[in-house]
Order: structure tokens, then C-alpha cells, then sequence
């Protein structure tokens, strides 16, 4: 079997195993051209310090001459975790989706359960969410962010969120210093896996580390 010259490495969020993500691999694939792979993590298995190196382990193991990583969510932050600490010589981008790159609030208001919101973060989502770990990527690779702005969501019924935002995840906190590019559509939290337009934006950064102007009409680029 060949080995594929392009693999997109994509990285589930919290309480997730990726079967979510399937419909975003498949056009990945299907319409883009890319082999895809799925890392696996467990919310409540191990840190999420421990799951970045995981990550990183995994990608030692793929062949293909350049890896991109495409991580929803809390996996966008650890695809840039991983790769900040321990670089990878091989060429590739990085796309993050509704990924809290500045912590969570709501994961903040979550905490203020005591022993409850501790136990439903995990040991994941309290390291990863609570406070926030990169002030800046200063990573090596091209990081592009997609935010949704489609503000449906326990969180946002609840009050918690600025807007805008997914429903759980304010677009604020997808904003860090050190990414090149930020695009902003109308779509919730889940949606940005389920969107046609966010995977072609996906693919479209992965080529060519910008996203298209011409493909979001509704949508913000910065």
C-alpha cells in the first residue's frame, strides 16, 4: 500500500471519540484529496498533557512526507500544545475549529460546580480549559482558526457567553496572538464539523495557509 503524500491528522474535542468529525474527513478526502487520520484521546484517561504527547507520538508514526492537523475544539489547542513543544521536521499546516485557544468560560462557570465540575471536565478539560496555556503560538508551523458565531448552545441559554459565539465557545476565545489567520462564519460549535463551507475553508488553508475571500460571503476574515 502507498504511502500517501499528504495526511491530515484530525484531533476530536472533549467528551468526544471522532466519529463526530466523520462527515469533515470524509470531504477532506473525498473532495480535497487528503488521506486523513483520526487521534483518539480520553477526556478522563490521562491530562491533557499527557494526551499532547500522545499526539505527538502518534504523528512520529505516520509515514507521509507532510502532516497537517485539523483539531476541533479543545483538539485545535493541543495540535498547537504538541507541535509548540516538541516541533515536527515534516512541512504541514495547522487548522483550529471553535478551538478555546484562550480557555473556556464557560468551563470556567463549570468549575464552580466543586467535585461535579471537576469530575464532568476531567483531567483533560480542567488543564487544557481552566486559566489559559498559550499566551502566544510561537510554533513553527502555519496556524489558521475558524470561529462559529451561530450562538446556539447550553452555554449561551445560560448566560455565560460573550458574544458572539457557537453556543460554547466565544469567538474572543478562539483569538491568539501568533496565528495567521482567523475567519469567523455563522455556525454553531458542532456545525463547524458539519459545514460544507468550513471544510472547504479547511482545505483551502491547508494548501495554501490563507482562507479564500471568494468562499465566505457571510463569513469574517481577519
Amino acid at each position: 500500500m502507498s504511502v500517501p503524500t499528504e495526511t491530515v491528522v484530525v484531533i476530536h474535542g472533549l467528551w468526544m471519540n471522532g466519529a463526530e468529525a466523520s462527515l469533515l474527513r470524509h470531504r477532506l478526502s473525498d473532495e480535497h484529496g487528503y488521506a486523513t487520520e483520526l487521534f483518539q484521546y480520553g477526556t478522563f484517561d490521562a491530562d491533557f498533557s499527557t494526551n499532547a504527547d500522545r499526539l505527538r507520538a502518534f504523528l512520529d508514526r505516520l509515514e507521509s512526507p507532510t502532516l497537517h492537523l485539523v483539531g476541533h475544539s479543545t483538539g485545535g489547542l493541543m495540535a498547537l500544545v504538541a507541535l509548540q513543544r516538541r516541533p515536527l521536521a515534516k512541512p504541514g499546516r495547522i487548522v483550529c475549529l471553535g478551538s478555546p485557544l484562550r480557555g473556556s468560560i464557560a468551563a470556567d462557570q463549570l468549575a464552580k460546580l466543586g467535585d461535579l465540575g471537576a469530575a464532568m471536565l476531567g483531567p483533560t478539560g480542567r488543564q487544557a480549559l481552566l486559566g489559559q496555556l498559550l499566551q502566544r503560538y510561537e510554533g513553527e508551523r502555519e496556524v489558521g482558526v475558524i470561529a462559529g458565531s451561530m450562538g446556539i448552545g447550553a452555554a449561551t441559554m445560560l448566560g455565560l457567553l460573550p458574544e458572539p459565539n457557537d453556543g460554547t465557545i466565544a469567538v474572543i476565545e478562539t483569538q491568539l496572538p501568533g496565528i495567521k489567520a482567523h475567519l469567523t462564519y455563522p455556525v454553531t460549535h458542532t456545525g463547524l464539523l458539519i459545514s460544507p463551507v468550513v471544510a472547504q475553508q479547511t482545505a483551502f488553508f491547508l494548501r495554501h495557509g490563507m482562507f479564500n475571500r471568494q468562499g465566505v460571503p457571510d463569513g469574517q476574515i481577519q
